[in-house]
């Protein structure tokens, strides 16, 4: 039973988590390539592609995320089944 509460637990958190840290990172990311675009006008275009590079590395971890999440997900038991459960061992 733990086990499962573990896992609901990591999935309700995990995925957050993960996707609060994307969005930091993908505004970090913007950041520092605007601040480079306004010190350097020229390399614009070079500055543009690593950024967007960067950008989609950043947002795969985020769909692998969600990938694990729909696969764990499947992995949690009815939640009537858990009660009955419960029920007929004394909440244990």
């Amino acid at each position: 039973m733990s086990f499962f509460m573990g896992l609901a637990l990591a999935l309700g958190f995990g995925l957050p988590l993960a996707v609060v840290g994307a969005g930091i990172g993908q505004g970090l990311v913007g950041g520092a390539a605007m601040g480079a675009m306004a010190r350097q006008p020229e390399t614009a275009g070079r500055i543009q592609t690593a950024m967007i590079i960067g950008l989609a590395f950043i947002e795969s971890l985020v769909i692998y995320a969600l990938l694990i999440f729909f696969l764990m997900f499947s992995h949690l038991p009815d939640t009537a089944a858990v009660l009955q459960a419960m029920q007929a061992g004394g909440g244990r």
